[in-house]
């Protein structure tokens, strides 16, 4: 495959979707069409379902029914953009379930293997910042869902952190970005002088 594959991770709130929609831009103006963004749950049938139904879908069936959509988001839209030259950048991936899913009830053990055989990302970067400042954009949410309910700014920055740890042990390439007191234009431009040639 000869596209680039960047996953962007972090808290609820810590500004995962404003860093891919803004690395997204400021890649296309470099590589014009070439570059994709998406996002998980899919923005497929399958995913549109996830959304609307995490409040009554819990536990075990949401992680098999997360990975489901996962597997076929990879086959059916990345790996095919992969292969086509696209670099693909994803709001969320892996690391989502294996924070979400535990604040479910799941142990890591099991989430990961729901998603042991996913294609791993040629790079993924952690977002952290000031749990403070995470809760303040949470606040301004009309509505939370089951799961950003269920958590916390300081308990999704611990597990994290040991899903780093977890995926650095099954040889995942990962960074962890402190964008504390950064612009949404800092962060990102940290975030491409990271990828450096891999995306010129």
């Amino acid at each position: 495959m000869s596209g680039t594959f960047v996953a962007i991770e972090g808290p609820n709130g810590v500004g995962k979707t404003t860093a891919t929609t803004l690395l997204t831009a400021r890649l296309r103006e470099r590589h014009d069409t070439l570059v994709h963004q998406t996002t998980e749950p899919s923005d497929t049938p399958l995913g549109r379902l996830l959304r609307s139904s995490e409040a009554v879908l819990t536990g075990r069936a949401l992680a098999l029914a997360i990975a489901a959509d996962r597997y076929a988001h990879i086959e059916n839209e990345i790996k095919p953009r992969l292969e086509a030259g696209c670099h693909v950048i994803s709001d969320r991936y892996v690391p989502s379930s294996l924070v979400l899913q535990r604040l479910d009830g799941l142990a890591l053990d099991e989430i990961w293997g729901y998603n042991a055989y996913v294609l791993a990302p040629t790079i993924t970067f952690y977002l952290e910042d000031d749990p403070r400042v995470i809760r303040s954009r949470l606040e301004t949410r009309q509505k939370l869902s089951r799961l950003e309910q269920a958590g916390s700014p300081e308990r999704e920055l611990v597990l994290y952190a040991e899903a780093r740890n977890f995926l650095r042990g099954r040889g995942w390439t990962q960074e962890a970005i402190d964008c504390t007191g950064m612009t949404p234009e800092r962060l990102v431009a940290a975030i491409l002088d990271r990828l450096g040639t891999d995306t010129t």
